[in-house]
């Protein structure tokens, strides 16, 4: 019991820390919070650990009680503060498709380059890398059992696919952004078309980030803000439970999503400036927890190699088909990045690359096709497996 007061206690002032460094060193703040958290969470969890198992049984439920409801608690409070009437609709479609197609691409090419070496079940495997990087673990977990694929393989590409997709988020987050700006079209973020945000969180620098959430000022409005985004998460978790029986991702964050946006309609609930960051320091909290779930050990380098490659081709193939169609097409740089992040990570990690990338505009964007990925993922990944398999 001690240990996992102790635990959850690491997880919730770990972040603050991190924030308070990042707000005295410069050299901190270019490295930026969420990625400092990832470093923190993936030494601590490889080296403080998985060495011990009664620590490890103890924080495994930390971990996912933490891991399950900071993001759902997290979508409302970021969106209650936006404007979404200005969202350019064509805008985020175009840049759905291109998705769409550069994911199915690179998992047809990375089949048809090493099938050889993927065994009996590669045509099923291609179909999974579609689902989950169309949409989420829910796909292919789904595919899975749709093509009855052994237990060894599914387990194998999910831990693989944890630990390219982190290093897929490193990379954005240390070069990637910078990059696609340079390349891409790109206006700066305080002009950005995808959405106004209230004037207030507009005014507010980087400095003022995290601070005076619960000032006498912002309190009141703060804890109004968290309330509703309980009731909010308590209805959607509800409404999941009663029409599948379950907790189904793509029900949670349509509902999640409708109701916020409805509720950044109201003038008051959009005054709730500071309902933003609050929000936002649960996805840091999420940061570091996800990150300290990464079991580097548990990975079977010599026996899935070529399955680490194809999933490596998948994930950073599909991003670079991503921006060479995006440049083509004339998408912005932010629209395209967290288009990508959207596919290969789900709408969960869209407010944490938001957040990296200072453009608060794209959340509505990336959650709204990570929503749709979800949905099309498990007709896409069955699709392409059957078409493959013949």
């Amino acid at each position: 019991m001690i240990l996992t007061v102790l635990l959850a206690l690491f997880y919730l002032l770990v972040p603050a820390g991190v924030v308070l460094l990042c707000r005295k060193s410069r050299a901190a703040a270019r490295v930026g919070a969420i990625l400092i958290l990832y470093f923190i969470g993936l030494i601590v969890g490889n080296l403080l650990i998985y060495p011990f198992p009664k620590v490890s049984e103890a924080v495994s439920g930390v971990q996912e009680a933490l891991s399950g409801i900071t993001i759902p608690l997290a979508l409302p409070l970021i969106l209650f503060s936006c404007d979404f009437r200005g969202w350019p609709v064509r805008k985020a479609l175009v840049s759905l498709v291109i998705g769409l197609v550069s994911v199915i691409t690179a998992s047809v090419s990375g089949y048809l380059l090493m099938a050889p070496h993927l065994g009996g079940q590669a045509a099923s495997v291609a179909g999974m890398a579609v689902g989950v990087y169309t949409g989420g673990t829910p796909n292919l977990a789904a595919i899975k059992m749709m093509l009855g694929v052994d237990e060894a393989t599914y387990l194998l590409m999910n831990s693989f696919d944890m630990l390219v997709s982190f290093l897929y988020l490193v990379f954005l987050m240390g070069v990637g952004i910078r990059l696609f700006r340079w390349i891409l079209p790109y206006a700066g973020t305080a002009r950005e078309d995808t959405g106004e945000l209230h004037a207030n969180a507009m005014a507010m620098g980087e400095d003022r980030m995290y601070r005076d959430v619960f000032s006498r000022e912002h309190r009141g409005g703060t804890l109004k803000a968290i309330g509703l985004a309980v009731l909010i998460t308590g209805l959607a978790l509800g409404l999941s439970m009663l029409t599948t029986g379950g907790i189904n991702m793509i029900v949670l964050i349509l509902t999640l999503t409708t109701l916020s946006i409805g509720a950044s309609f109201i003038p008051q609930f959009r005054g709730w400036t500071k309902s933003y960051d609050a929000g936002m320091y649960l996805v840091l909290i999420f940061s570091l927890v996800v990150a300290s779930m990464v079991d580097v050990r548990s990975l079977d380098m010599r026996e899935g190699l070529w399955l680490l490659a194809f999933i490596a081709l998948v994930i950073f193939g599909s991003l670079l088909l991503q921006i060479l169609l995006s440049k083509l097409l004339r998408i912005d740089a932010d629209t395209a990045t967290i288009t990508s992040v959207a596919m290969i990570n789900s709408p969960l990690f869209v407010p944490m690359i938001a957040e990296s990338m200072k453009n608060r505009r794209v959340i509505f964007t990336g959650i709204t096709i990570g929503i749709i990925g979800y949905a099309a993922g498990n007709y896409l990944g069955v699709l392409v497996a059957g078409i493959l398999g013949r």
